[in-house]
């Protein structure tokens, strides 16, 4: 059966059948809106936007892991910011023709990576279009002070939780026609980012994070530009993936959704977290070995 012969309500109704309100989630999908609780009274808010073609191809990716990396991207960027997430708003563009299995698989996706972190989805839309489409809005509790980007110091160790590469390298051996090594085809599919480990970090002391989507050097860079510091890594220390140019990989890979952070440099990191350089007083910008490392990172323009 397609989403056409469905329609818009036949189809909302059997997405709907498959989701079961989080904990934080006081009335979810059938009604104007969705209301969510905000424990510590500030939400943390972001969205993402994923185009069938630019974000993922069909047919490299299943609907189930297409779903879970929608969701992953969009609840990496709550935990960056030392929040909690708590639920999803999810806008779906599919064309009729599309089977209705497609999308019940791609909600179920998304439905499993949020309970990663007992969020849920709580409400959305769904549209005709001519290409696949995913906007994905997650809202997060935040009960402490968030961790922007702006509070990086000099004397601050930089440290990351996560892959870092592994991404790229999948999507490139994809481009070849490849499917080996799985792991890292598997990686592009399905990001995993380490929800548990980013969620401690402001428990540790974190002083600035983000999450790594756009490639390590450039969202470092945004630190450094917010922060009003230096960033300098050691090349030899940033964990890349098993291939001959893991370099170029894990400086410039994004979609691994790992975390970057900063940390007062007398902090007792758990294993997870490695250290890979720090942040001095001086010109904003990120240097790779004592030299700027202007190549590659993601833009959607370029």
């Amino acid at each position: 059966m397609t989403v056409g012969e469905l329609g818009e309500f036949g189809i909302i109704a059997r997405i709907t059948a498959r989701l079961a309100p989080g904990p934080t989630v006081e009335l979810g999908p059938g009604d104007d809106a969705a209301i969510v609780a905000a424990p510590g009274g500030r939400v943390v808010a972001t969205t993402d936007v994923l185009v069938e073609g630019r974000h993922f191809r069909r047919d490299w990716s299943p609907p189930y892991d297409i779903g879970r990396k929608a969701a992953a991207q969009n609840l990496a960027d709550v935990v960056a910011m030392g929040a909690r997430p708590t639920a999803l708003l999810v806008g779906l563009g599919v064309p009729p023709e599309t089977d209705v299995a497609w999308v019940e698989a791609l909600c179920d996706g998304m439905r499993d990576e949020s309970a990663e972190v007992e969020a849920s989805i709580a409400g959305g839309d769904i549209v005709r279009s001519d290409t696949v489409l995913i906007s994905v809005t997650a809202l997060g509790a935040l009960d402490g002070p968030p961790l922007t980007r702006a509070g990086a110091r000099p004397g601050d160790v930089v440290a990351v939780c996560g892959r870092l590469g592994h991404a790229q390298a999948g999507v490139e051996l994809l481009e070849r026609g490849l499917r080996e090594p799985a792991g890292l085809v598997d990686a592009h599919r399905r990001p995993r980012p380490p929800y548990t480990a980013g969620l401690r970090a402001r428990e540790l002391g974190a002083t600035a994070m983000l999450d790594v989507s756009d490639g390590l050097v450039q969202d470092l860079g945004h630190i450094a530009d917010a922060s009003g510091v230096r960033i300098e890594l050691s090349g030899d220390a940033v964990p890349g993936p098993p291939v001959p140019d893991a370099r170029r990989l894990a400086l410039t890979g994004g979609e691994d959704h790992a975390f970057a952070a900063t940390f007062p440099q007398e902090t007792a990191l758990p294993a997870e977290w490695q250290v890979i350089g720090r942040a001095v007083a001086g010109p904003a910008g990120v240097t790779v070995d004592g030299r700027p490392y202007g190549a590659g990172g993601w833009d959607h323009f370029l």
